[in-house]
């Protein structure tokens, strides 16, 4: 029987989360892309990965998800472990059992915990109080697996990242947080392109162009249009997001201008511009058909790379 000493000791120690991009460097982010790259690369050529075998997630979702669901969980089994899937029903997370006692709860049943949440408080109180990785799937705040296989995706395109400019076009969300944590990080100018009132967070800004700086790059926000000019890569996502739907009429009134179609990526400047999204797109509102099915459009390679990138975070928080 093993002493209770030794029980206590190994729950006690904290290992590292991915709350956010903000607290990641780029020596890490990088790292993690080489590693999505080679995972990729190997289990293309049919390499069995068993990096955590007998290892177990558990996934809790307060917010229903396709992509986030099917990567974390076919994620898992290809490195040989396990995901469990818990629904916002299941878990009454912050109802009843506080959720810092559900981080401990849950630290003593499984080697790592994701969550995709409302409010990013919770995803802070489960990172706070859990023994185990916690990774944060969506939070309102912040969506760094959907940022790591963005800019993934856009150095396999690209060849590189640093020098790169991105003009994120919509809403300023949790999507374009992390667009701009990472982005600032990896040296990529970042212009956010919204209408009056939807901003990004002034500190999420703020602390970005802090990093921006000190890796040559810019960050800027602006309300007009010709903020896309000269862009490498036009980004948007829904314009109500999930919580939103009251909002949604009104919302397509004051977002239409800022609508991704075949005149708005002309303003670019260049033809090789590619248009990125996360998915899923209300086609006919922030996208038309004729640009998110062009041939400048990789929103499909981002989805396939939310795959990759989680692996490579999943190794590198749950192995060992």
């Amino acid at each position: 029987m093993t002493p209770q000493g030794t029980i206590t000791k190994k729950a006690a120690k904290k290992r590292k989360d991915l709350v956010s991009l903000s607290t990641m460097t780029a020596a890490e982010i990088n790292g993690t892309f080489e590693l999505a790259l080679k995972l990729k690369i190997e289990r293309k050529a049919g390499k069995v990965h068993k990096h955590l075998e007998g290892k177990n997630l558990a996934m809790i979702f307060q917010k229903p998800s396709t992509r986030t669901r099917v990567s974390f969980e076919m994620g898992m089994r290809q490195l040989g472990g396990h995901g469990m899937y818990l629904s916002g029903n299941d878990m009454q997370l912050g109802r009843g059992e506080t959720i810092a006692d559900t981080a401990r709860v849950l630290s003593r049943y499984v080697d790592g915990i994701m969550a995709r949440v409302f409010a990013h408080s919770d995803i802070e109180t489960l990172a706070k109080h859990a023994t185990v990785p916690v990774i944060n799937g969506l939070s309102d705040f912040s969506h760094p697996c959907q940022a790591l296989a963005d800019y993934l995706t856009l150095l396999e395109h690209k060849g590189k990242l640093k020098g790169l400019t991105l003009a994120y076009v919509g809403d300023g969300n949790n999507v374009t947080h992390s667009l701009l944590f990472g982005g600032a990080k990896l040296g990529v100018n970042v212009v956010c392109v919204v209408p009056k009132g939807y901003e990004p967070d002034a500190g999420a800004v703020a602390m970005a162009k802090d990093d921006a700086k000190a890796r040559g790059a810019s960050v800027s926000v602006t309300h007009d249009l010709a903020g896309v000019a000269g862009a490498d890569v036009v980004y948007t996502d829904v314009w109500a997001s999930m919580g939103q739907e009251k909002e949604h009429a009104e919302r397509v009134k004051i977002f239409m201008p800022y609508q991704i179609n075949a005149r708005l990526m002309a303003m670019t400047g260049k033809p090789d511009s590619l248009f990125m999204h996360c998915l899923p797109a209300h086609r006919g509102e922030e996208v038309t058909d004729e640009v998110a099915d062009s041939p400048n459009s990789i929103v499909f390679d981002q989805a396939e790379n939310r795959l990759h990138a989680q692996k490579a975070v999943l190794v590198q928080l749950m192995a060992g």
